[in-house]
């Protein structure tokens, strides 16, 4: 483990400009492989909120994973247990479900050890060459989900 604290997530306006541009490109398909527009029902609100995300995708399933912490979809997605995945001209309704600290340690350390890495990485303590049980603890503050039922419709 790292003596300092991991890194805190804040959404700055440069982050909301590289969202917004990002978003573009994922909405009409323009993206790595891996890469969304989720969209969750604001609990209070109600109103749509999309931010890009970053899916694991793996032998064990498709999982969520809220590499900056407790964050607004992750509280959205708590309250209501479904959202939409989009990329190009499809869109995903995904049904989920939040997993323990044993079962998200594993999906944890795959999300970690990928070239998103240079990004996320500072909101880890665990490093990325670390073994999955190195990032048992990380889960209370890396929420991760695994998507348990989806239908995919063309638009």
């Amino acid at each position: 483990m790292v003596d300092e604290p991991a890194k805190r997530f804040e959404m700055t306006r440069g982050r909301r400009v590289l969202n917004a541009a990002l978003g573009g490109f994922v909405k009409y398909g323009v993206c790595p492989p891996d890469t969304y527009l989720l969209t969750t029902r604001g609990r209070k609100t109600g109103f749509l909120r999309t931010v890009p995300i970053n899916l694991v995708d793996s032998n064990e399933g498709r999982f969520l994973v809220a590499p900056y912490g407790e964050v607004d979809w992750v509280r959205n997605i708590r309250a209501d247990g479904f959202a939409t995945l989009r990329k190009g001209g499809w869109i995903e309704l995904v049904s989920v479900r939040e997993l323990g600290a044993a079962e998200a340690a594993p999906v944890l350390r795959e999300y970690v050890d990928h070239p998103r890495a240079l990004v996320v990485a500072p909101y880890f303590e665990a490093p990325p060459d670390a073994p999955a049980e190195a990032f048992e603890p990380e889960a209370h503050r890396h929420p991760v989900f695994e998507i348990v039922r989806s239908t995919t419709i063309r638009i």
